[in-house]
């Protein structure tokens, strides 16, 4: 581009490049998260309204345990109905019954969904400062109209992130 220094172009792309990383690490922290809850209980369905799971071969997993410090509860099947199950074998190699654990975010999962979404946060405001000093830095309309427009997306997705980052310290307080 004649009249934009490469500099300007280098830090631009630069921004650009930790605001993606930033938004891939959103995601893939999502999609993992989402996934090894989907494989710890796949086919079985839990019921809210009774607090059971019910297995695909529809024996229901009953609360045996509760933990109030770390808000797991810990459900288990009746260990005959499951030794004399024939889908056993794919479903577990315990002799005392089928165990599910559900918690809402809490303990571990918490902390890594807190820390992945801290490091993407961090990410969009270090490419947010670079953009703030290139702005400064930068002379000549198109360069500070290109890189005003991608600070203002960026301060939004600060913004969203924070706000997902307080609700969720919020929830692990009240809870």
């Amino acid at each position: 581009m004649p009249g934009v220094p490469l500099e300007c172009i280098l830090l631009f792309g630069y921004a650009v490049s930790l605001a993606l990383i930033a938004l891939v690490l959103e995601w893939a922290a999502h999609y993992a998260h989402r996934r090894s809850r989907a494989l710890s209980t796949a086919g079985f369905t839990y019921h809210p309204d009774r607090d059971i799971w019910r297995c695909p071969e529809d024996q229901h997993l009953v609360p045996i345990s509760s933990d109030p410090v770390t808000r797991i509860v810990r459900y288990r099947a009746p260990a005959a109905a499951c030794n004399a199950c024939p889908s056993k074998a794919a479903c577990t190699d315990s002799s005392q019954g089928r165990e599910i654990e559900r918690s809402s975010l809490s303990g571990l999962e918490h902390g890594l969904a807190r820390f992945h979404r801290a490091v993407s946060l961090t990410l969009l405001v270090l490419a947010s400062l670079i953009l703030v000093v290139e702005l400064v830095r930068t002379g000549g309309l198109y360069p500070r109209i290109a890189l005003g427009t991608s600070l203002a997306l960026f301060c939004t997705l600060i913004l969203h992130l924070s706000a997902k980052l307080s609700q969720s310290a919020q929830r692990s307080q009240s809870s």
